[in-house]
């Protein structure tokens, strides 16, 4: 029996660039996440699943020493993370509160994220969607370049993953 295949255009981008300037409001902290971060982490909500899904839960994405956040009175309201880590490339994610979006918080800790990457010896890098125009947007402001697309196809499982809803073919 022929399985459904979904085609998903892909974008991969490569930190090439220096980044915008991100300038948090006052009171706002950008750091490096700690296992004591974990209920800041939690209270960012379902929408906020995605991020810390690959990395087991909110408490080992705040131990792994690989997210940044942007915080108020100990709230999270933004957070970057290595989503997946290569031996050269570490793929980067972020993660915006709604409430807090268009503030340059993602941006910001985008780029301290970025900069602990070169730091390892690691080059950033970005892939989204290119229909995910906010993703896009952010790669670029943060100094991320266009390297190359391709089209992901995804099927069984993954195709359910990916296409959240997806009837089982």
């Amino acid at each position: 029996m022929f399985q459904h295949v979904d085609p998903w255009e892909r974008m991969v981008y490569v930190h090439q660039a220096p980044p915008m300037a991100a300038r948090p409001a006052p009171g706002i902290t950008v750091r490096r996440l700690t296992p004591k971060d974990t209920p800041a982490v939690v209270a960012l909500g379902p929408g906020a699943a995605w991020i810390h899904r690959t990395w087991g839960g909110p408490e080992q994405l705040a131990s792994s020493g690989l997210c940044w956040g942007a915080f108020l009175r100990g709230r999270a309201l933004s957070l970057a993370c290595t989503y997946f880590l290569g031996s050269r490339y570490e793929d980067v994610a972020a993660f915006a509160d709604p409430g807090h979006r268009s503030q340059h918080l993602a941006l910001a800790c985008v780029t301290a994220l970025c900069q602990d990457i070169a730091a390892r010896g690691r080059t950033p890098s970005w892939t989204c969607s290119r229909d995910n125009r906010p993703s896009r947007l952010l790669a670029w402001s943060a100094g991320f370049r266009l390297t190359r697309e391709y089209v992901h196809y995804a099927t069984g499982p993954a195709r359910r993953q990916a296409y959240p809803g997806a009837e089982a073919a």
